[in-house]
């Protein structure tokens, strides 16, 4: 059987294993899926409840977009997963034909603290739509996550909150890990049901202590399983703290497994991540951000429904993007549909918002290839840091 990650390329530092030097680890690789072929570093946009949100599918992919996630949490209260599985899984019912992750739901139900009990068994919650009472547990979110057909299913965690005590990260993280094994025996014995092979990811959670997310990461390592996501970051935290985390934990990392840091984040995020060796991405804030009147552009963020882009006929959202909105349309004209209430103005941005986030990590691999990235991804994070560019 082909390897379902293979590292093609590599930039190793010297730096030790909190080191945070861009550049210093940044690797690519392929991500082998029954859906496709996927390059990383790879940004995965994000469509919580089988959709991203104002674009369709074919806008998604014409954005350069090989892989997106779904959340299992929303996709179990509405449509159901039982419809899920009737229509042939996920990808049939969403008419995309590329690959898929869903998130276990864990963070989602661990934000839902009014209306959740944690215990061993799993968590009891209610639903955010209309107080129905529900159960996760390890086992059951496997089975949500083998009906709705993702190639890459991830482990059900119990998120470490931000700032929180040795005892508490130490209770979290055995009860992720005991979660994990619970969840690794009910897979073995309930293979998939559309027809593919899934992948399955464990979590290292531990909050920011880094000796229990050592010991997180040696927990999964020795379950081998196919990838490893560092869950609990973004949570709060300075950045650099997370950038501390994150280094000590890609350090730690089996090198042959996809490295997947969940919930991030800004372009400088993610180059600064990519130096330190994660692979795989996840966040709203792209397409969120543009729905909100903000895209980012390789000037940094643009605020395109100020009114000081009223007057801007002449000048897109990113001369140097190749996306419809920015071949066709204007600032000015961007923001007029955006002041109007005009949809079209959500579709718009997004599509520029999706398209900037896959050129950028596009980029990246071009430069980890070709040796240079610690250069290139130097000058942009000290281009976008400057006040003149954050006030675009």
């Amino acid at each position: 059987m082909d390897p379902f990650f293979e590292l093609t390329a590599t930039k190793t530092g010297s730096g030790s294993p909190d080191s945070r030097a861009p550049g210093s680890r940044a690797r690519a690789g392929i991500l082998h899926t029954s859906h496709g072929d996927i390059p990383t570093p790879v940004f995965m946009p994000v469509g919580t409840a089988g959709a991203v949100k104002a674009v369709s599918p074919r806008g998604v992919k014409e954005a350069g977009a090989k892989i997106i996630l779904g959340n299992t949490y929303h996709l179990y209260l509405r449509p159901g997963c039982d419809l899920i599985d009737k229509a042939g899984g996920l990808h049939r019912f969403a008419s995309w034909d590329g690959a898929m992750l869903t998130d276990s739901g864990g963070f989602q139900v661990w934000s839902l603290e009014t209306l959740r009990t944690i215990t061993e068994a799993g968590v009891e919650f209610r639903s955010h739509i209309d107080g129905s009472k529900h159960l996760f547990t390890a086992e059951s979110v496997m089975e949500a996550q083998r009906k709705i057909g993702a190639d890459i299913i991830m482990a059900f965690d119990e998120c470490t909150p931000y700032p929180s005590t040795p005892e508490q990260a130490k209770h979290s993280l055995a009860l992720t890990q005991r979660w994990t094994e619970r969840a690794l025996e009910w897979l073995g014995k309930n293979p998939e049901r559309h027809g593919y092979r899934q992948h399955f990811f464990g979590i290292v959670q531990g909050g920011m202590h880094l000796d229990a997310r050592a010991r997180a990461i040696e927990h999964i390592a020795a379950m081998d399983t196919p990838g490893i996501a560092l869950g609990g970051l973004s949570v709060g935290e300075p950045a650099e703290i997370m950038y501390e985390v994150a280094g000590h934990c890609t350090a730690l990392m089996p090198p042959g497994k996809p490295r997947y840091v969940m919930g991030v984040g800004t372009p400088s995020n993610l180059l600064t991540l990519v130096g330190l060796g994660v692979d795989m991405f996840d966040c709203v804030l792209p397409t969120r951000n543009a729905r909100n009147g903000t895209v980012f552009t390789w000037d940094g963020p643009l605020h395109y429904k100020a009114a000081r882009h009223a007057q801007e006929l002449d000048q897109p959202l990113d001369r140097r993007c190749s996306c419809y909105a920015c071949k066709n349309f204007s600032r000015a004209y961007l923001r007029h549909l955006f002041v109007a209430g005009e949809i079209l103005a959500l579709e718009l941005a997004t599509l520029h918002s999706l398209h900037f986030y896959q050129d950028l990590m596009r980029e990246a691999r071009a430069h980890i290839v070709a040796g240079d990235y610690d250069t290139w991804s130097a000058e942009l994070l000290a281009r976008w840091a400057t006040p003149e560019v954050r006030g675009a």
